[in-house]
């Protein structure tokens, strides 16, 4: 368990910036000279896509916890 806990730790201290956008999106926010938009719809969209994972993993934890006791 320690071992996978490290990896994440790791993992997320190393991630990169994910450019996640659709191309309709992309296309327009690229028009817009300053990029602080597309740059706030990169970090909205990484936002939302991370919670679900989230709460799988609280959940697989909390079950796995039950079994185990």
């Amino acid at each position: 368990m320690r071992k996978i806990i490290f990896l994440v730790c790791f993992s997320l201290a190393f991630m990169i910036e994910a450019q996640a956008q659709c191309s309709m999106c992309r296309a327009v926010l690229e028009s817009e000279a300053g990029q602080e938009t597309a740059k706030g719809i990169n970090t909205g969209i990484i936002y939302l896509m991370v919670i679900p994972y989230v709460i799988v993993a609280f959940v697989g934890y909390q079950i796995f916890k039950m079994v185990r006791k």
